[in-house]
């Protein structure tokens, strides 16, 4: 199996966990709180480990993008290391979840919190840069759907915090996971590579 075949399997692994523990978990609602919030409670394990292995997943796969793209295999790295560092820093309890916690927003982010949201950004920096860096460098179809991948990743951050804001976040997200599945499948051919 090359590098870049585990950036085929990091994304499918992250939504596959994700949303099995999401539909699964009491009192976790896909319309308030984000995968980050399954890192907390009991089985929180699961989604950190989550986040760590596709975290590196996607690592390892930029080590071997570097041939077609070094821009590209750099920025899909940075998203790598966010997620890892999303999964080391947990997010604050907020939202009723887990259980027992209180409604609304945190009342102050803890350190580990505020790094969490620094790993979030750092990941999302670096997804929507590899978008437009491939959208250059590949050709037809996945070029456009490069494109459009990076647009539509900006979109949710201007909703974060709000009503739908989530949800939407979750279906962009899903697109982005599928956009790096189809450009890992690709760069993994030899064509590409030589």
């Amino acid at each position: 199996m090359s590098r870049i075949a585990c950036g085929v399997v990091a994304g499918p692994l992250y939504l596959v966990v994700g949303y099995a523990q999401a539909f699964t978990r009491e009192g976790f609602d896909l319309a308030e709180h984000p995968f980050s919030m399954l890192s907390l409670g009991s089985l929180g394990w699961i989604q950190i480990a989550n986040f760590i292995v596709s975290g590196a997943l996607f690592v390892v796969a930029a080590t071997g993008m570097a041939r077609f793209s070094r821009w590209g295999a750099r920025l899909i790295g940075l998203m790598g290391v966010g997620m890892i560092l999303g999964g080391v820093f947990t997010a604050d309890p907020a939202l009723g979840f887990p259980l027992g916690t209180p409604d609304g927003p945190p009342s102050a982010l803890s350190w580990h919190g505020m790094l969490h949201a620094v790993a979030f950004g750092l990941a999302m920096i670096g997804w929507i840069g590899a978008c437009f860096v491939f959208a250059r460098r590949l050709g037809g179809w996945l070029a456009v759907m490069s494109g459009l991948t990076g647009v539509l990743l900006m979109v949710p951050m201007a909703f974060l915090g709000n009503p739908g804001g989530t949800v939407l976040l979750y279906a962009v997200a899903t697109i982005g996971w599928i956009w790096t599945s189809l450009v890992s499948l690709r760069l993994s051919r030899p064509a590409y590579l030589n």
